[in-house]
């Protein structure tokens, strides 16, 4: 993994760079709004400026874009609505520099590799692109390629903004107790791990696997991955047929809530039960296939918590879920370090995480703002005098990205208390609460 805590005349010059690329195009934006943009109001202006800056800086700015348009609850509307254009295709690389990469990882011609390999790729993103192919047993695949020279680029970028997050913990309170370095280093390690292809296509394997681990989950999928035809820099997989979730329309005769329910169940199994989960899920990954599954695609970055976090993650479900005891959410949190000078008991410590968290998981989901849950972490975090847990930050973004669709898709949901998601998670208990309450759950 490359050194992230380093900072030397590269990054200030990038630094100095992203500061006048960003101010100089939301300036831009602003001085030109009475002759371009006449019908916005100034912040909108100024956002769009700053979105314009973020594709000028490439890839690491288009995937904050990416962030602050799905998680709109975190950042400022007129903000977060620019950025939705980062969700968009970006303009790809030349179709010979694709062929080139693939060639250069599989040692063949592409006509040797391939019964057919379209030129025109299906999309283009920040780090990679994908492109149509077909095997020579007649199998339809996807290639996904990555954009020549990406890495370096993306890691100069990643230490410019390290540091950046350093000098604003030292600022404010607020960014230390967030653990801004913490999130900065996350991103670092999922970069690094989506710039390595095998890795990549390994987790997807593992997650694909685990799906069907308990004989349910058959409106869930994600692509197989074809090994022969992977190499550092690119991925084989199975061809998916359907369009994005955000793109269904509501009055079909899709049952959309039953489309998030299960495809946020399968996401909460891997997280708690399996390990690999996704990392990325905008909705541009989640979609709904032609036969009515809900697909998981682009495992370029992939989370996996240890068992210590799985294990709190779910004393915290099952808390809210069935018995409101977080004490056990104590427990699992001293044997990791936290609280150790904090004189206080365990019921106490565990009254402190459900009078925090409880309303956040209680709630309509599509209610949920990425930025109160990220406060709730605050909250805890001043309480015990440490910085909140990165894996917990992590989690937290992954259900910003959900509070979006839900809020269209899935009114009145409300995630912490539905018994279906965590019908393999707690399976004795739930199904004791089943029959309890003789309600009956999804079949699938």
């Amino acid at each position: 993994m490359p050194e992230l805590d380093r900072f030397g005349p590269a990054q200030l010059w990038r630094a100095i760079v992203v500061g006048a690329v960003l101010l100089g195009c939301a300036l831009f934006a602003v001085v030109t709004k009475p002759f371009t943009r006449r019908s916005m109001g100034w912040a909108d202006a100024a956002s769009e400026g700053v979105v314009n800056g973020f594709e000028f800086l490439g890839p690491t700015f288009v995937k904050l874009g990416q962030l602050m348009a799905s998680s709109s609850g975190m950042f400022p509307p007129p903000l977060a609505n620019a950025c939705l254009r980062c969700l968009d295709d970006v303009p790809p690389v030349p179709a010979a520099a694709a062929r080139a990469v693939v060639e250069a990882d599989l040692g063949r011609p592409i006509d040797e590799l391939f019964a057919e390999f379209d030129d025109r790729p299906l999309a283009a993103a920040s780090v990679a692109q994908v492109h149509a192919c077909v095997l020579p047993d007649g199998r339809e695949a996807v290639i996904k390629v990555q954009r020549p020279n990406i890495g370096h680029r993306m890691l100069l970028d990643l230490r410019t903004a390290y540091w950046g997050a350093r000098q604003l913990e030292r600022l404010h309170e607020f960014f230390r107790i967030a653990n801004a370095t913490a999130i900065i280093r996350d991103l670092h390690n999922a970069t690094m791990t989506e710039l390595n292809s095998a890795v990549e296509a390994d987790r997807q394997t593992r997650f694909r696997d685990a799906l069907w681990a308990f004989g349910d989950n058959r409106w869930v999928t994600a692509p197989e991955v074809y090994w022969p035809y992977c190499g550092p820099h690119v991925i084989c997989m199975e061809r998916m047929h359907g369009i994005p979730i955000d793109r269904i329309d509501g009055d079909g005769d899709v049952d959309t809530q039953l489309l998030i329910r299960r495809g946020v169940k399968a996401w909460i199994e891997a997280i708690t039960l399996h390990g690999p989960f996704h990392g990325d899920v905008h909705a541009g990954n989640l979609w709904l296939l032609d036969d009515g599954r809900i697909a998981l695609l682009d495992f370029g970055i992939v989370g996996e918590l240890p068992e210590v976090w799985r294990s709190i993650l779910r004393d915290m479900f099952h808390a809210t879920l069935l018995d409101g005891d977080y004490s056990r959410v104590a427990r699992g949190i001293r044997e990791l370090g936290y609280t150790a000078d904090l004189d206080a008991t365990d019921a106490e410590i565990g009254a402190q995480v459900g009078a925090v968290l409880a309303p956040v998981f209680a709630n309509d989901l599509g209610e949920l703002k990425l930025s109160s849950l990220i406060m709730a972490l605050v909250t805890i975090g001043k309480q015990w005098g440490v910085a909140s847990p990165e894996e917990l930050v992590l989690f937290g973004k992954q259900l910003g990205y959900f509070e979006r669709y839900a809020t269209r898709m899935a009114p009145g949901w409300v995630m912490g208390t539905d018994l279906y998601l965590f019908r393999n998670v707690f399976r004795e208990e739930v199904a004791a609460r089943v029959a309890e309450l003789g309600v009956e759950l999804p079949a699938d």
